[in-house]
């Protein structure tokens, strides 16, 4: 499995063939993030042009299956269960979904546009010890760093990616979970022996 970041909260994780990718910036956002390549699942957690520019996600003849609301889905034999919370973004409020999956026996939590850090009980029931965990830490409208450290750490995930983040908000989400000599890396390769023995550590992937 390889997991690449472009910023914001897109991502792309390849296993094999197949290539799934989350909340791809839209051309309409202000952010200016261009990334253009095939997906054959995208998922969508928030219905906001940081988070939902499916166009980006289309290549010749693939179209992606989109995934963009709470549900129970399966794709390429990929099992996505899709929890409601809410997300409030320059004063306005959106339906936020976390998704919960399992790709290459690893089970991935993808938090999404969060802006509180308390889940509600079926959310927490569902996500159960995650492998991975994919949380915004940037502050502003969605989860700062304290709230996100606090949250992170009570789901105890083997392993910690964060997301929509600057540098400053970086820094002190790192010193938050005492994780201050967290590697950087370009992109991640990782299979499930990989994460044997981990507990929360953050890993730290740079935008390409």
């Amino acid at each position: 499995m390889i997991i690449t970041y472009f910023g914001k909260q897109f991502f792309k994780i390849q296993k094999g063939e197949t290539v799934l990718s989350f909340n791809p910036v839209s051309k309409s956002s202000k952010i200016g993030i261009n990334s253009h390549f095939g997906a054959h699942v995208a998922l969508v957690t928030t219905n906001h042009p940081d988070y939902n520019g499916l166009e980006q996600l289309s290549h010749g003849e693939r179209v992606p299956f989109s995934i963009t609301g709470p549900g129970d889905y399966e794709v390429k034999e990929i099992f996505i269960k899709g929890i409601l919370s809410d997300s409030h973004i320059a004063g306005k409020k959106y339906i936020n979904t976390i998704y919960i999956f399992s790709v290459d026996n690893i089970n991935i939590v993808f938090l999404g546009a969060l802006s509180n850090g308390d889940v509600s009980k079926e959310a927490l029931e569902s996500i159960n010890n995650p492998d991975i965990l994919f949380v915004p830490i940037g502050g502003g409208d969605l989860l700062d760093a304290k709230a996100s450290a606090k949250l992170a750490s009570s789901l105890e995930p083997k392993m910690i990616i964060p997301m929509d983040y600057d540098e400053k908000s970086l820094k002190a989400f790192l010193k938050e979970i005492g994780e201050e000599k967290a590697e950087v890396v370009d992109k991640l390769t990782l299979k499930l022996k990989d994460l044997e023995g981990k507990e929360g550590e953050v890993m730290v992937l740079k935008a390409s």
